[in-house]
């Protein structure tokens, strides 16, 4: 069998890409990347940017680089995970068959549900953590690892375009392999000003290694967040940040995306999820109607993809289920 890449090479590539502004430290398998000009001190941004201009200006930065945006993937997936969960199974037919397709490559700005987040001893969502949101990556078929470093470097000047500048930027992990089923991979992850902001992962079909990818992205809040280090249910919620508990939004903000997909309430599946979410609604908060949320969220989710359903429809939708289970 022929042998994947060797992630050894990494940090000589990164090296050369990404030239004499950057130190790069190993230490066994462990690898260290900073900037000569860390040091220097943040200060967040005051300007905050809607999401539809953050979404342009990431847009555009890849399209100056020759990356085109590829469309979203269907949320409702039914490949090991009823949903989507991230970008990187747009690449499931080259990581998981061998194949030389993918569903999708580039620049790709997609919706995804995971009830994962980390959470506090109480069960509530973490500052930085969302039950859906905006999965921003590059992923790509590539042949060697030069144009690994090289999809990094790319990153690197996307995010400056949007603030996040490179002089605060650390990527650190190990370099040892981990091994998924039919994948495997190396995981790096990268941190802005200290705040967590994502990974680049090396990545090749097992039963055929010579099938290599690179997934790198963050999330879309948390690009925000990190540019401006506002209040994180006010930089999410915005005004409904008042008047609701962020628990409550993230769920009625995820069932807007479920239910705007066309997906239904069920029992399992992929509506099982929307079930799960309506028991985090307290029945008060849908007794006052909840036609601002939809709308407001409706929107939102439609930057990125159109949705099946208006969200008239997806109100009454939700506010049928939340009356079905509370009359349980």
């Amino acid at each position: 069998m022929t042998e994947g890449p060797d992630p050894g090479l990494i940090p000589e590539h990164l090296h050369r890409v990404l030239g004499s502004s950057w130190e790069i430290e190993t230490e066994g398998t462990r690898l260290l990347v900073r900037n000569t000009r860390g040091d220097s001190p943040f200060v967040p941004s005051s300007r905050t940017l809607r999401w539809r201009a953050l979404l342009a200006k990431l847009e555009n930065a890849y399209t100056m680089q020759g990356v085109e945006r590829a469309g979203c993937l269907p949320l409702r997936w039914g490949r090991d995970t009823d949903l989507v969960v991230s970008a990187v199974q747009a690449l499931d037919p080259l990581l998981k068959d061998g194949a030389g397709i993918t569903h999708r490559q580039g620049f790709l700005p997609q919706p995804v549900i995971r009830f994962t987040g980390r959470r506090d001893t109480h069960g509530r969502l973490l500052d930085g953590f969302l039950t859906s949101f905006v999965n921003i990556s590059h992923v790509r078929q590539i042949k060697d690892v030069r144009e690994y470093a090289e999809t990094f470097d790319g990153w690197l000047s996307v995010l400056s375009r949007i603030g996040i500048h490179a002089r605060h930027i650390t990527v650190s992990g190990d370099l040892k392999v981990w091994y998924r089923r039919e994948v495997a991979g190396v995981t790096l992850r990268f941190h802005h000003a200290g705040l967590g902001l994502g990974d680049i992962v090396l990545l090749w079909n097992r039963n055929n290694p010579r099938r290599w990818a690179v997934d790198i992205g963050s999330g879309l809040e948390r690009l925000a967040w990190s540019r401006t280090r506002r209040p994180w249910p006010e930089l999410v919620h915005g005004p409904f940040s008042n008047h609701a508990d962020p628990e409550t939004l993230d769920a009625v903000r995820s069932a807007v995306l479920l239910l705007g997909h066309g997906i239904p309430p069920s029992s399992r599946g992929a509506g099982a999820a929307i079930r799960r979410l309506v028991r985090s609604i307290p029945p008060d908060t849908a007794r006052f109607g909840l036609s601002s949320l939809c709308r407001a969220y409706h929107r939102h989710w439609e930057l990125f993809t159109p949705m099946k359903l208006g969200w008239p429809q997806i109100t009454v939708l939700l506010e049928q289920e939340i009356d079905r289970v509370n009359l349980k």
